[in-house]
């Protein structure tokens, strides 16, 4: 059964920041796939001098900043873009997710203790700093659980993340920080775990159509030698959260989906004016220092990201098919120039400038219980 495309309108991208060329071919790739999908029509960047037919459909590069440049746009609600808009900067970072060192320590504008106190029980034992000596304070106190995890909070795949297990150490990289760049962007410190996996929970809205996912993130090397991400496997089904957890998940995937769909909760409650239609959840499950089995929420993504491929993929098997309510969807980032499943589509392959020979591309499969 193939589904009613929605009344004309036009699908825009919308640059916030600058881009690699990995990143930008995505990003046109995937709102072409989402024009398809809503029945729009496809203009590539949105240029404000421009007239479009209307409505707008945006998919930005980035979560966009501030509810009044948003609606600026004509961005009003979850159904205007694939992505999501947030009050403040330092909501679209690592930050967010964790409490400052102590209540007089340096913030932000717009900070408030109410989101972390909403999530405290869903992520790991942690906090933000905006100064080296808050940082200090929270690593030192961190450090009494084991190993600790700095990340700053603006960094992807994995980079930007350093272990330390001493106090000599953490001084060490500490001095390597500017204050600058640590008032304006902050630093986050966690308990590091070991055997450590990352699953990936979320959900996107576009049209009518409603899907929430959960499903493991994989690793790989790029041409540097670093472990940066390599794709998500997912299973994905028609719905809300509840629709998901209505599958037969394993008891810690459960969990994953329950701490992400708090945090999620949380979010909505504490960004007050935020929306979100494509909303993407780390979570870890390791052993900390004392072999205890952990999980929790390490951040969010409200914006386009590494699982895009598989979101749209997936949308597309259940606007085609009205009958289909579960699927597998993955995607595969690659540092190589190379061969392709044959089912597979390709959104990008060929030589980035900063990156290095890539491939990326996203698959579907049907669904069977373990």
């Amino acid at each position: 059964m193939t589904h009613r495309p929605e009344p004309g309108g036009t699908v825009v991208t919308y640059s916030c920041r600058a881009s690699r060329h990995h990143e930008s071919v995505t990003l046109h790739e995937l709102a072409r796939r989402l024009a398809s999908i809503k029945g729009y029509d496809f203009a590539e960047e949105f240029d404000r001098s421009r007239r479009y037919l209307s409505p707008l459909y945006f998919v930005p590069n980035d979560t966009l900043i501030g509810l009044d440049a948003a609606r600026n746009l004509g961005i009003k609600g979850e159904q205007d873009l694939f992505g999501g808009v947030v009050p403040f900067a330092f909501a679209i970072t690592k930050a967010i997710t964790h409490p400052l060192p102590e209540a007089d320590s340096r913030s932000p504008d717009g900070w408030s203790p109410e989101f972390a106190n909403r999530v405290r029980d869903v992520v790991l034992p942690g906090y933000s700093a905006f100064a080296t000596r808050d940082a200090r304070t929270a690593g030192v106190r961190l450090l009494a659980l084991g190993r600790v995890r700095i990340k700053h909070p603006s960094g992807i795949g994995g980079l930007g993340q350093f272990v330390v297990d001493d106090e000599q150490t953490l001084d060490a990289r500490l001095q390597s920080l500017s204050d600058d760049v640590l008032g304006r962007e902050g630093l986050v410190l966690e308990q590091d775990l070991t055997e450590a996996v990352t699953r990936s929970v979320g959900q996107v809205c576009v049209g009518h159509i409603r899907a929430s996912y959960c499903g493991m993130q994989r690793l790989t090397t790029n041409h540097r030698g670093e472990h940066v991400y390599g794709g998500s496997d997912l299973i994905v089904a028609r719905g809300d959260f509840d629709r998901l957890l209505a599958l037969t998940l394993a008891p810690e995937v459960e969990i994953a989906v329950a701490q992400a769909r708090q945090y999620h909760d949380a979010a909505l409650t504490s960004f007050r004016g935020m929306f979100a239609s494509r909303c993407n959840y780390d979570v870890v499950q390791g052993v900390d220092n004392k072999g205890q089995w952990r999980s929790g929420v390490l951040e969010q993504s409200w914006r386009m990201g590494g699982a895009s491929g598989a979101e749209v993929a997936a949308l597309e098997a259940f606007l085609t098919d009205a009958t289909l309510d579960v699927i597998r969807a993955s995607t595969t980032e690659v540092y190589a120039i190379g061969s392709v499943p044959r089912d597979a589509v390709v959104y990008f392959r060929d030589i980035d400038e900063h990156a290095g020979a890539m491939t990326k591309y996203a698959r579907i499969e049907s669904y069977a219980n373990p």
